[in-house]
């Protein structure tokens, strides 16, 4: 009795904290942080650029945002394709890139609502619905499994396979009741609701594991993470640079940044996190150079794609 007592004090305690208010607050003091680091390094770091030395690495750098892009498209084409939608074209990566900028709009969830409606044309409200929230978990989940290859730095990083355990055809109810409760307001605006008789009517999912969607959000974060490490490269020109280092930093720090919606696309809080967590291992006036073309350059690539997205948009208002 006392043992049922203490556990619904415990849950009473966890559903009185105010998880949007502690994100904001994440997200502001990672700004701070950032803005401190940088002001406080000013005078270290130069933005000139040899654009005939440097100019063909910043272009590749581009283009494997771009490709990250197009891998995290056909991540969700096959997302919806498990929840048992098949699509004959390629229509739906298309429409993924083109509005995937709409995650900077204020609000964070223009880029759902968009994709919902899309599915819901050509499908039904519950697979649009779930297999669009579903796919940050899915990017949660690949960055994790990068991340924890810094179980050889340390044996807590098996614990970021975790997320690996709850994406399967029993347990994925288990993860969408938990993002509806974190994305309420998308089930606001969509006006949709969320239970489990309507998951196991309208969604048939064909396999147990989701193992192409998956290798796609990997290649994904590969992606980024290469476009990141060619800005880094460009810029450093004495400390040697531990690849396998980098690539666990830069997972754990894009998913931090993915899991704050106050922060969009993650900006000022993967910098941050970024930050903190290399410390002083690259000197702080190539890191920040570094993050900050990589920034430019990643929602330049967003942007471009999306360009056709907000003249169609435009010219409809007219």
């Amino acid at each position: 009795m006392r043992f049922n007592i203490s556990k619904k004090s415990y849950w009473k305690f966890l559903k009185e904290i105010n998880f949007v208010g502690l994100k904001s607050i994440f997200f502001i003091s990672s700004l701070v942080y950032f803005c401190i680091y940088f002001f406080d390094n000013f005078d270290k770091i130069s933005f000139d650029i040899n654009l005939e030395k440097s100019g063909i690495n910043l272009s590749l750098s581009f283009l494997f945002c771009l490709l990250s892009i197009y891998l995290n498209a056909y991540a969700w084409k096959y997302i919806v394709k498990w929840f048992g939608k098949e699509f004959e074209s390629n229509n739906l990566v298309s429409f993924y890139v083109l509005t995937n900028s709409l995650k900077y709009v204020p609000g964070g969830i223009w880029h759902f609502v968009e994709r919902f409606n899309f599915i819901r044309k050509i499908s039904n409200p519950q697979i649009a619905l779930y297999s669009t929230l579903i796919e940050p978990y899915f990017m949660l989940s690949g960055s994790f499994l990068l991340a924890s290859l810094g179980i050889i730095f340390s044996p807590l990083y098996s614990f970021l396979i975790l997320p690996l355990v709850f994406l399967n055809r029993k347990l994925i109810y288990v993860v969408l009741k938990r993002l509806g409760s974190l994305k309420g307001r998308v089930f606001e605006v969509l006006r949709l609701p969320n239970s489990k008789d309507q998951f196991e009517k309208r969604i048939n999912i064909i396999s147990f594991f989701p193992a192409k969607a998956l290798l796609l959000e990997i290649g994904f974060v590969l992606s980024k993470f290469i476009g990141f490490y060619i800005c880094l490269n460009t810029f450093n020109t004495s400390n040697p640079l531990d690849i396998k280092f980098l690539l666990v930093m830069f997972s754990l720090s894009w998913t931090l940044g993915l899991v704050v919606p106050t922060a969009p696309g993650g900006v000022g809080v993967f910098e941050a996190c970024f930050l903190f967590f290399v410390g002083s291992k690259i000197p702080h006036n190539t890191i920040l150079v570094s993050l900050i073309y990589f920034r430019v350059i990643s929602t330049s690539a967003d942007l471009f794609l999306s360009f056709p997205f907000f003249i169609r948009k435009l010219f409809k208002r007219i």
